[in-house]
């Protein structure tokens, strides 16, 4: 592990002399210079982890250097020091940008206090500035069709308001990188961003989740829980699915939105909050608004800014990018070799209908990554409806039979019959009804957290079962 650098200006080389010391013993790099222009070059020329500067020195002092450094590269961290501290010099220091202000003579130990401080800072500043960056990856919109652009243009006009927005489209166009994206370019981009999917949370759950509850408010509400309205505070809340939330529910949200206040379950006061609402869901809310299955006062305060991301399909020019996007993605994420498509593989992947859009494709992309033993991926390597989507089971004729596709696989015991034929009745209920969990839930006569957690035991998704 490299050492890390300190860059010492100061006049005095009896100074230098004994932070030099000082420094290396510690296990430091120390570097030396004796004016203000000698360290400015320095620094230019090898960039270091800190520097200590002392404010009187003759020619330029180190008030002047510090403004020069912080132009030059404004993350280094720089340590004042003087030997005519007063509280002025250490005010304008700090204000320059100086992390920390000592007066001579110096402890050696309140140096090295300094110095431990300011560098675990920068390190924390650098790992969070990494991350941010990774995150930002993950959830970035990759495209330049006409119909990206329309979005984007409405992302651009939304972000800076604190209005509500509406974003509807099918399952897996990339509703939540929409969020993501006005919540990254808004004024609350420092504060959080919190998401509820409101069709993953039991009936029973949700209103706590989103508004808390205080302690004994109900059976096993054994502590006090702030609601995600509350952790939003300042921030961003992203209701996604909003459509698959109960008329109770939707009551309560509406008065978030008409009061800014939220009301604990089992509390008699009211908290305020400040939180921008961003809504999503893949239903027809003005339809779910006719058949009396959504507020239609709650309709139009959510789509202040309604704004629709189209399917896939209706922008093809942009699979290539997002391909190649994900690929360099999971790559990195894999640790794998980078991978090139081939012009026919490519071609077939732009024609393919993506019934599950981004989300089916991103899948797509990772396990090509993780499957293919080569560094380049061809027509062999794709999955089979891909390669010959016109030769996919066909939809049974007969009324009410399921799709070919559900039919029964063959069973070895009771058990494995069983759980087999669950399963394909599920997945045919799903198709039925667009892969609406609420909707479905309903037909089948089952509650909607058991319908999940069936879901889950039979690893039944859109992607694969669609």
């Amino acid at each position: 592990m490299a050492k890390p650098r300190i860059l010492v200006i100061d006049d005095e080389a009896a100074i230098r002399d004994s932070l030099k010391m000082l420094l290396e013993y510690d296990g430091y790099e120390f570097v030396g210079a004796a004016t203000g222009q000698e360290g400015l070059a320095l620094a230019e020329r090898d960039t270091p982890d800190l520097v200590l500067l002392d404010v009187k020195m003759p020619g330029m002092d180190g008030i002047e250097v510090l403004e020069r450094l912080r132009v030059l590269n404004d993350t280094v961290p720089v340590v004042v020091v003087s030997g005519h501290g007063t509280i002025s010099t250490a005010v304008e220091a700090t204000k320059k940008g100086a992390f920390d202000f000592i007066e001579k003579p110096f402890a050696s130990e309140r140096v090295l206090v300094s110095l431990r401080n300011a560098l675990d800072q920068r390190r924390l500043r650098d790992e969070n500035r990494t991350l941010k960056k990774a995150v930002e990856v993950r959830h970035q919109m990759v495209g330049e069709s006409g119909p990206l652009k329309q979005v984007m243009a409405a992302i651009g006009r939304a972000a800076p308001t604190n209005a509500t927005v509406l974003i509807q489209g099918e399952s897996g166009v990339g509703k939540e990188l929409v969020a993501r994206t006005i919540h990254r370019n808004s004024l609350r981009s420092r504060e959080r961003f919190v998401q509820v999917n409101c069709a993953a949370i039991p009936e029973e759950l949700i209103e706590s989740e989103l508004f808390g509850h205080e302690k004994g408010s109900f059976t096993g509400a054994t502590e006090k829980q702030l609601g995600k309205f509350e952790q939003a505070d300042r921030g961003t809340i992203f209701l996604d699915e909003v459509g698959d939330m109960s008329p109770k529910t939707q009551a309560k949200v509406l008065r978030v939105l008409q009061e800014g206040e939220v009301e604990r379950l089992g509390s008699a006061r009211t908290t305020k909050v400040d939180v921008r609402v961003i809504a999503a869901t893949n239903k027809n809310l003005e339809e779910e608004i006719e058949h009396g299955g959504f507020r239609e006062d709650l309709y139009f305060r959510l789509a202040v800014i309604p704004i629709h991301v189209p399917p896939l399909r209706e922008r093809p020019e942009d699979i290539p990018q997002l391909i190649r996007h994900y690929i360099d993605y999971f790559c990195r994420e894999n640790n794998a070799r980078p991978r090139r498509v081939t012009p026919a593989a490519m071609d077939l992947l732009q024609r393919y209908r993506w019934k599950g859009n981004i989300r089916e494709l991103r899948n797509t992309v990772e396990r090509l990554i993780i499957m293919t033993p080569t560094d380049t991926i061809d027509v062999v390597d794709l999955p089979s409806a891909v390669r010959n989507p016109s030769a996919a089971p066909a939809v049974s004729a007969r009324p009410g039979a399921p799709p070919a596709e559900a039919e029964v696989p063959k069973a070895g015991t009771l058990r494995e019959f069983k759980d087999s034929t669950e399963r394909s009745y599920l997945v045919a209920k799903l198709r039925e009804n667009g892969w609406n969990i609420s909707k479905t839930a309903e037909v089948i006569d089952t509650p909607r957290s058991n319908l999940y957690k069936k879901l889950e035991q039979y690893q039944i998704s859109q992607e694969s079962d669609g």
